[in-house]
């Protein structure tokens, strides 16, 4: 691959330390990740309560995945024109709107059209965050924020659930929305504080979003396709082991017992995945990350006990954790100037794809066959993952110890 794909000269932006981001971009993504983490489980409860099956609940729960591919590219192009801190107001008004919609729907359509919104809504809030970081931070500790950014999201969303035990014991489901409705208030707002990057002025560019698809079509087809591995195989960790736990017979309070525990394990990486990150390069977290993933897969059919599956979801946290932000730095580091946010709405579109298509894949594959097929497929794609990441991923970033700005790809 040519090295010019990572040939990109730096827009002359203030840069500010990581500790200045904790009030204005840590913080509100924690207190946005709880609220999504108490909603996230409710969702499918509240579309029950309004008489939907089991079925039909769980395609209105992936909605909310949909939403965000759907609204990855038009994300893009919205932030290129408003800036950073109006995308940031426009998707949180969309995100209430889209809880508002789920607590008072009548039937399960308008809870559909609610999560739709709500997907909407997190592809704003990424892509802006994502953006202005790539603005603000210096590249040589771009790997620990956006490790930091994806740590407070999951450390969020961990705790999320436990935040919002004691409203839905009181309200029910949707207890848990109205927490995520004052959580998106919260968040927006102190978000709100924060500068756009390039000025709050619309921007200028002719650029449109079918041309900046054509002029980085290589990128997109070529890291793009690791990235969309990488967000399949984390899609389906969460998707895969609550299923097979069932399968073995594991009760669902011990399956939530695991899922906490590489949860811990997950949160507890990211930052030291960031420090990785910045010394070493994309490459050198990638590949282990994608070979731990395939790993855990492959070794999942061969669990028949909880300790078992235990060890088995502690190695996919463990793949998980290592990898936390490293999509989003890869992203900011081919982002051409003057196309920023438009390139990176079609950078997050690779993995929300990945993300969205891979529960859909254990459902298919095993319908088809048997569950264990579908982890042996799974462990075979983060195979192919890590091996695009070692043939198109850069190796140690010369630019992050050096300030040269033109790193080589193996």
């Amino acid at each position: 691959m040519s090295e010019q794909l990572f040939d990109i000269d730096r827009a002359a932006t203030p840069s500010v330390r990581l500790r200045a981001l904790v009030w204005t971009v840590f913080v509100p993504v924690v207190l946005y990740g709880i609220g999504s983490g108490a909603a996230a489980p409710m969702y499918a409860l509240r579309a029950l309560d309004l008489g939907a099956s089991a079925g039909v609940a769980g395609i209105v729960v992936a909605l909310s995945g949909l939403g965000m591919v759907l609204a990855d590219l038009p994300a893009g192009r919205i932030i290129a024109r408003i800036g950073e801190r109006w995308a940031i107001a426009l998707g949180s008004g969309i995100g209430l709107g889209g809880v508002l919609c789920a607590i008072s729907a009548p039937n399960p359509e308008v809870l559909a059209v609610g999560l739709l919104l709500n997907g909407t809504a997190s592809a704003v809030w990424g892509l802006a965050r994502q953006s202005y970081i790539v603005a603000v931070v210096p590249q040589a500790e771009r790997g620990r924020a956006f490790s930091t950014l994806a740590g407070a999201s999951r450390l969020g969303s961990f705790c999320g659930p436990f935040v919002g035990a004691g409203l839905v014991y009181a309200m029910g489901p949707s207890g848990a929305l109205w927490l995520q409705f004052a959580t998106t208030v919260l968040a927006g707002g102190a978000m709100l504080a924060i500068r756009s990057a390039d000025g709050d002025d619309a921007d200028s560019s002719d650029h449109t979003l079918r041309s900046v698809i054509v002029e980085n079509r290589r990128v997109l087809g070529t890291l793009g396709v690791a990235a969309l591995l990488m967000g399949g195989a984390r899609a389906a960790r969460t998707a895969l082991l609550p299923l097979w736990a069932a399968h073995i017979g594991v009760s669902a309070a011990t399956t939530s017992l695991v899922f906490g525990v590489t949860g811990a394990v997950d949160v507890l990486l990211s930052y030291p995945g960031g420090i990785l990150l910045d010394r070493y390069g994309s490459r050198a977290t990638g590949i282990p990350s994608m070979l731990l993933f395939a790993t855990g897969f492959a070794a999942l059919p061969l669990t028949n006990s909880a300790l078992e599956l235990a060890g088995v979801a502690v190695l996919l946290g463990l793949a998980n954790g290592v990898s936390n932000g490293i999509i989003m730095t890869v992203g900011a580091d081919v982002a051409p100037p003057g196309q920023r946010a438009e390139f990176l709405g079609a950078w997050r579109l690779t993995h929300d794809v990945g993300m969205f298509t891979g529960p859909i894949a254990i459902g298919l594959i095993s319908a088809a066959t048997v569950l264990g097929a579908a982890a042996l497929t799974l462990a075979a794609a983060a195979s192919a993952g890590a091996a695009a990441m070692y043939r198109w991923f850069p190796g140690a970033n010369h630019a992050r110890r050096s300030g040269d700005h033109s790193p080589k790809m193996a």
